[in-house]
């Protein structure tokens, strides 16, 4: 470049002995490279001359003096920082405001470091722990027992019920039948083997039965339907001698009328009202 080529490539102002600055090899003086091609300052918004640091973050520039948190106005040169809603913020002030705080000790989660989430709360990693045997739970399998979390080994030793039938420990739900645990997949008829959890059912022997097993094996007969007498509801049944009646089929077996809790004649099989027994005896 000749001492004639050595002028500002803008205001054409002679740089020689003078601050230039380049700019795609072209020279400029220093005002008109601040005017022209300075970047403006998001604090401040004044711009960011020649002779000053430019620290650019996602497209956006600050002054070295102006790039501070958004909230306790500390530098963030060399620091390190996150952004939220577009406000720059020092790792402290923004764990204090975004970060997660641990449901077991009440601190800050701090950015970066491991956390545990389980049911919506979260923890440190190193307070995640067994409540029996304080021992870190990690991933591995837990149950939970009122405010508690337990690894399975101290929760079958503290308090799992071992189930009646296959002798495995119950971790959730179950049944209880004659006092004694089952999992609801292990309570099952004892004639056809069907689950009886959600299902109605009788006892004989203390052995659970299906309606069906049960009516089919030992229910007794209605004497007037023949059909099975299970008392279930509450249902109501008459007996006498050695015969059963259905509440509602304990009628005369002339006229029909309920004899609850009336007197009643029998002859041979039959039962009458005592209207309908006297004449019945008056026949023969």
């Amino acid at each position: 470049m000749t001492t004639a080529q050595f002028d500002c490539q803008y205001c054409t102002a002679s740089l020689l002995g003078k601050k230039y600055v380049l700019k795609d090899d072209n020279p400029y003086c220093v005002s008109c490279y601040d005017r022209i091609f300075s970047n403006y300052c998001e604090e401040c918004k004044e711009p960011i001359e020649s002779d000053s640091k430019d620290l650019c973050y996602k497209g956006r520039h600050w002054h070295e003096g102006c790039f501070n948190c958004a909230k306790c106005n500390h530098s963030l040169v060399e620091k390190p920082f996150a952004a939220k809603d577009e406000r720059l913020l020092c790792s402290e002030c923004y764990s204090n405001e975004c970060s997660s705080k641990c449901f077991h000790c009440k601190r800050t989660i701090m950015p970066g470091s491991r956390k545990m989430e389980f049911k919506g709360n979260y923890w440190h990693e190193t307070c995640f722990v067994c409540e029996h045997c304080r021992q870190p739970i990690g991933t591995k399998p837990l149950i939970s027992k009122e405010n508690g979390n337990y690894c399975v080994p101290c929760f079958e030793k503290e308090f799992a019920h071992y189930c009646s039938f296959c002798k495995k420990v119950i971790t959730s739900g179950g049944i209880t039948f004659h006092d004694q645990p089952w999992h609801k997949e292990c309570f099952l008829c004892s004639g056809c083997r069907k689950e009886l959890c959600e299902e109605e059912f009788m006892s004989k022997d203390d052995y659970p039965f299906c309606l069906d097993c049960y009516n089919h094996l030992y229910a007794k007969k209605c004497s007037a339907c023949t059909k099975p007498i299970t008392g279930l509801r509450g249902a109501k049944f008459i007996c006498f001698q050695d015969r059963q009646w259905h509440s509602e089929c304990f009628n005369c077996g002339k006229c029909s009328v309920s004899l609850v809790g009336e007197g009643f004649l029998t002859q041979n099989k039959e039962i009458f009202c005592r209207k309908c027994g006297s004449g019945v005896d008056a026949d023969n």
